[in-house]
């Protein structure tokens, strides 16, 4: 299967893939961090290359609900927010068959600006093996919903609040967004395991 991992430096997802023998290549405006098929663009570019499979994690910062009151305290956020939903929706309506599309829980105007079409699914780290709780939300076209594989969360709701939200608690630095982006490896597996 010829599968694009749209907006991933780290490699996690399309790694997955390719370790099940599938064609994956990932592709992002920053390098690869780590060795295999990437491409340095836009994604948005490679769209009509005959692709089987998309699986995109396109920017959330001016979509996510987390960050709806900063739209009201800073009214430049609004054209931010209509050029991220735009790009966001140009991989839901790509012609690929089968589409993965992957965000934090959004807030209503971004909603309205994709088409008033709600994720398919909302999974948690827990659910794939990580004693972590992140929720986030997948949008389906052509693909059955994710099963959990691995599901921890008894586990994971004795730990204290600052270790089962470690992303939450993340302390600011440079590449706290980084961190706070990069797709958990249960969930990757899963993902090749059961759309691969």
């Amino acid at each position: 299967m010829k599968v694009l991992v749209a907006c991933e430096y780290s490699g996690t997802v399309r790694d997955e893939f390719i370790s099940r023998g599938h064609d994956a290549i990932s592709c992002d405006l920053l390098p690869s961090e780590t060795e295999g098929p990437h491409v340095q663009s836009d994604a948005l570019d490679m769209l009509d290359d005959g692709w089987d499979l998309l699986v995109a994690h396109p920017p959330c910062t001016y979509l996510t609900n987390s960050g709806v009151t900063w739209l009201h305290k800073d009214p430049e956020r609004w054209a931010k927010l209509d050029e991220a939903a735009a790009f966001f929706k140009a991989f839901l309506d790509a012609p690929i068959p089968k589409i993965c599309v992957e965000n934090p829980i959004m807030h209503k105007y971004a909603i309205q600006r994709i088409g008033g079409v709600r994720q398919t699914q909302v999974v948690q780290p827990w659910m794939f093996g990580h004693l972590e709780q992140k929720a986030t939300c997948l949008w389906l076209k052509g693909l059955p919903n994710l099963t959990p594989t691995n599901n921890v969360k008894k586990q994971m709701l004795l730990l204290p609040d600052n270790q089962r939200q470690r992303m939450h608690y993340l302390p600011p630095s440079e590449d706290r967004w980084k961190l706070r982006s990069k797709t958990y490896l249960g969930l990757g597996n899963a993902m090749a395991d059961q759309w691969g």
